[in-house]
């Protein structure tokens, strides 16, 4: 893992620190031990009744301006289906009553030249009845302009469909695989 690496223990100073089997730092002088668990984030694939999917123009490395799906990083304290709402509401402005799980991937998030390993929950829900549409939707919303420079509506009907979408994150783009599975399933 390149730039997870510390040259000083945190806790004695010394420079006898090592990265162990890809799990967690460990100090032979003082014992000290650090786990590099997983992070939680969350991500929400908001579709219209035509297959329009909303997708946001990413702001910011990693990836900057490749799309992703509205989401982040869960906090502490917080259930999956809080982080996918509040997370939502702050890069968009819009507010999702009921979401539905959807499925879940690994990911790999590089920021500042330090990779994390998350575990991306991916959820549903469905553009307001009140607005109809993705293109509507995408009129109301308004960016966090720090996380996102712009909205997107893509049609998503195919596996073609998902592998042209030039997206920030794997994980997305298996959840994409899955939720135009589950559409189909549903026809």
């Amino acid at each position: 893992m390149s730039g997870n690496d510390f040259n000083f223990c945190p806790s004695c100073g010394k420079q006898n620190i090592k990265y162990l089997q890809n799990k967690k730092w460990f100090c032979s002088d003082c014992g000290f031990d650090l786990y590099n668990n997983v992070a939680g984030a969350v991500g929400v694939v908001i579709a219209d009744s035509e297959n329009n999917v909303l997708f946001e123009i990413r702001a910011k490395d990693p990836r900057k301006g490749f799309l992703a799906l509205p989401g982040g990083f869960i906090d502490q304290n917080e259930t999956a289906e809080e982080a996918v709402k509040r997370e939502c509401y702050e890069e968009t402005g819009l507010s999702v009553e009921t979401v539905s799980y959807l499925c879940s991937f690994p990911n790999d998030y590089e920021y500042k030249n330090i990779a994390y390993k998350t575990c991306d929950l991916f959820f549903t829900a469905a553009v307001p009845d009140s607005i109809g549409s993705v293109d509507e939707l995408i009129k109301k919303l308004r960016g966090q302009q720090s996380e996102v420079t712009g909205f997107l509506a893509c049609k998503v009907e195919t596996e073609d469909d998902v592998n042209r979408l030039p997206l920030a994150f794997s994980s997305a783009k298996k959840a994409l695989s899955v939720w135009l599975f589950n559409s189909k399933m549903k026809s």
